[in-house]
């Protein structure tokens, strides 16, 4: 979650649809799995040896925007719910094309880059079933003082950029709604992994980041930063980003199923909006390696907690106009394929 990784990811899915390298991200799959402490039996309560197995695909590697699903394996949650459930990391993010193809049964997507695998002949059986937070929290992380802090001061700075259409696209849009010329931004193609480096040595001077992380992990370190949120600027950028997917199939096979392992999740999330701290030390004690971060942990723990479910009515809702609204922008401005129905590719039906 250092930086919006999943925009680097729509060329992967939309190659994945087509069949190009299901079989390397299968093959790939039970390379570096984790265990939820519910599929290991350390959750309260345990699993019996009748629990529903259950596997999920994360979209990178463990971090805070996965905590509730660490917490409902902790907890025991999913164990309360007869569910037995595994926790796997796919390889280069992608989750997409395991939950599509049924060895993950749920997983982690966006909806940004959701949309090139709901368009075509081969798109993948895959549907958006809970929002993880309730209100896109990215946008432009930059030093301060430097007139980054609105789109237009991006003009004549050095940005670190993927490469993407839509992730440009985006930029763009805010600049040239904030009287901004996109052309004179200088792109600077780079992967940045360490926002706090890559300011302080100015090797770039803007980066698109999550709130809760980039530019958490700059005020840790005691980086004075200015930052930007797209969906500030512009309502239509207030897009789903992370989300729940579930394998269509199963979920038309499985409803009961579904809900269930959306209540124990559900459960997670709340625990971990109610107590952010505790919520912290069980995804550090569920994924060791975090330890070592754990000021930047608890920081954006705290964060999160009020992100998490914002002003929805509860945890995982999705907003119809809002997911509706940004794919007509896709559709608008030629980023996807004209058989994208906007209302496409989300239902709350299992919450």
């Amino acid at each position: 979650m250092k930086r919006p990784k999943h925009l680097k990811r729509a060329a992967l899915i939309a190659a994945a649809a087509c069949g190009t390298v299901l079989a390397l991200a299968l093959a790939g799959c039970g390379q570096a799995p984790q265990s939820s402490s519910a599929a290991s039996g350390e959750g309260a309560g345990g699993t019996s040896p009748q629990a529903e197995k259950i596997t999920f695909a994360l979209d990178w590697t463990p971090n805070t925007n996965h905590t509730g699903l660490y917490v409902a394996a902790a907890k025991g949650y999913f164990a309360e719910q007869g569910l037995d459930v595994e926790v796997v990391q796919p390889p280069d993010g992608a989750a997409e094309p395991l939950v599509a193809s049924g060895k993950a049964q749920f997983g982690v997507s966006f909806q940004d880059t959701l949309a090139p695998a709901l368009v075509g002949d081969d798109a993948m059986p895959v549907t958006a079933v809970a929002a993880i937070v309730q209100h896109n929290t990215s946008g432009i992380l930059s030093r301060a003082g430097e007139g980054m802090d609105r789109p237009r001061g991006l003009e004549g700075h050095k940005y670190a950029t993927w490469e993407m259409p839509v992730e440009q696209a985006t930029i763009a849009q805010v600049m040239k709604d904030d009287g901004g010329d996109f052309s004179k931004v200088e792109l600077y193609p780079e992967s940045v992994t360490d926002e706090v480096s890559a300011l302080q040595s100015k090797q770039v001077d803007a980066i698109w980041v999550f709130r809760g992380w980039g530019g958490v992990a700059c005020d840790v370190a005691g980086l004075d930063t200015d930052y930007f949120n797209f969906a500030d600027i512009d309502p239509v950028f207030d897009y789903y980003t992370p989300v729940v997917i579930g394998n269509d199939e199963f979920l038309e096979q499985h409803p009961d199923v579904a809900k269930k392992f959306l209540a124990a999740l559900k459960k997670g999330y709340e625990f971990a909006i109610d107590d952010p701290d505790a919520a912290a030390d069980i995804l550090m004690e569920q994924v060791p390696e975090l330890a070592g971060s754990e000021d930047l942990i608890r920081a954006s723990q705290r964060y999160l907690a009020d992100q998490y479910r914002a002003d929805a009515a509860a945890w995982g809702v999705i907003d119809s106009g809002r997911w509706s609204a940004f794919y007509q922008w896709l559709l608008d401005n030629q980023l996807i394929d004209a058989a994208l129905d906007p209302t496409s590719g989300f239902t709350n039906e299992y919450l």
